[in-house]
């Protein structure tokens, strides 16, 4: 791994507490546990192409890239679109595609198909894993049998990664935008113990499904003297501290699994393709819908958090005493549990994107109430849940327990998350009428 990965990889890291040295928190997420096997099986008993691909784009994406949250999210919508562009095009165009079907006959190979769309899309994000991504492509295609039914495939699957990535190009991404920070009271600055400034240009990226990244907006945060802020600020100043005395064990649990950078969401979205048995076209809609929808959440998100640039908890408290509110107290030693993200804090990312993905969820199996795990090695647990409401109320609670949000941003966040995917579920991915 690169000096340049183990950097990135350590900024988003936790802490416990921030004095803990920097090499063990990159050496806390250099390593995972190995994908099952049996997450890859459809309910037919066939390896389901769609999943196994999700797994090999993770590899690409976080183990050997390791791209940070708001960078990944465009990475699996670009994989996950072009792979539900092909399949769908296969099908006969059941749902409205994406970008566009290919030309298709119908009797094309799914497993050709998605290998070389997947492929395709990871070879051009990615060009320093060509020989890695290539030995992975040809494995899979030997699982295929010659004909013409593979090469049908192959070509349909190459030409959506292809459209996929020229709607791309020049979208923004990794831009030379700057955070807006200052010293009055309420702004945003640069928080301890790393002191980066980073991620602005992702409000700024060309969205793949909202009209624009101001089509969906925030609230204003709490003014520093309100009541709502008074009661935000010294309830992550109690609960969100390093040294908290209140924090139970399973919030510090928890607080610590929300925040690992190698998110359990990818496990979870793949472990439900599975127990909810989809075929490999339900699988690739799923998967298409959730990380399209889930990217601009972070694009609608971001541009909010640039719109207000509002302070961290870290900075809020150990400053309160120039907030001009006579009912908080500065804590000039005060430190979060977490390690705090290097942006604004208002609103939550993880609350917009856990927002949209836990209502698509929802939306796209028709209830509520479906168990479902995902585990974590910071934290070193497996947390269960019981339903996507659930989930999304305990990651509101969890960024508080972290110290890195007050629980308005999360509120808000889940709040806009929900809008994007409500705008997304109208106008894509719909049943061809």
């Amino acid at each position: 791994m690169t000096s340049r990965n183990q950097t990135r990889r350590a900024i988003w890291s936790r802490t416990i507490p921030a004095t803990i040295a920097l090499a063990s928190l990159v050496a806390s997420t250099m390593t995972g546990p190995a994908p099952s096997a049996a997450a890859a099986i459809s309910g037919t008993g066939h390896a389901n192409p769609v999943v196994t691909w999700d797994l090999n784009a993770q590899t690409a994406i976080w183990d050997v890239a390791a791209q940070q949250p708001n960078e990944q999210v465009r990475s699996f919508a670009m994989v996950s679109g072009a792979v539900y562009d092909a399949l769908n095009a296969i099908a006969g165009t059941p749902y409205q595609p994406y970008l566009a079907a290919p030309p298709s006959s119908g009797t094309e190979s799914t497993d050709a198909a998605v290998a070389a769309a997947a492929h395709g899309v990871l070879a051009a994000l990615f060009p320093g894993q060509q020989e890695r991504l290539r030995a992975q492509y040809d494995a899979a295609l030997a699982a295929i049998p010659d004909g013409r039914s593979k090469q049908g495939g192959l070509t349909i699957g190459a030409r959506a990664a292809a459209a996929m990535v020229t709607a791309r190009q020049d979208d923004g991404a990794f831009g030379d935008q700057q955070w807006r920070n200052g010293t009055t009271p309420g702004q945003w600055r640069p928080t301890p113990p790393l002191n980066l400034s980073q991620g602005a240009w992702t409000g700024y990226m060309r969205p793949f499904l909202i009209p624009r990244a101001s089509t969906f907006r925030a609230p204003e945060p709490p003014r520093l003297t309100s009541s709502a802020y008074t009661r935000d600020l010294n309830e992550v100043k109690e609960i969100g501290s390093a040294t908290s005395t209140v924090r139970t064990r399973d919030q510090t649990e928890a607080a610590i699994w929300w925040h690992d950078r190698r998110s359990a969401s990818w496990e979870i979205k793949r472990q439900l393709a599975t127990t909810q048995r989809l075929d490999a076209l339900q699988t690739a809609r799923f998967f298409a819908m959730t990380d399209l929808i889930v990217a601009d959440s972070g694009v609608a998100c971001f541009r909010q958090k640039d719109v207000w640039s509002y302070w961290r908890p870290v900075t809020a408290i150990q400053l309160a005493d120039t907030d001009g509110n006579p009912r908080t107290a500065a804590d000039p030693g005060w430190q979060p549990l977490l390690v705090t993200p290097p942006f604004p804090e208002y609103p939550s990312g993880h609350a917009c994107g856990t927002g949209a993905r836990m209502s698509l969820y929802r939306y796209f199996f028709g209830r509520d109430d479906i168990a479902f795990s995902g585990s974590s090695v910071d934290s070193g647990t497996t947390r269960q849940f019981t339903s996507f409401s659930q989930a999304l109320n305990e990651l509101i609670g969890a960024r508080v327990w972290g110290g890195v949000h007050f629980r308005t941003a999360d509120v808000e966040g889940a709040k806009l998350g929900e809008e994007v995917y409500r705008y997304a579920v109208r106008h894509y991915f719909r049943p061809q009428t």
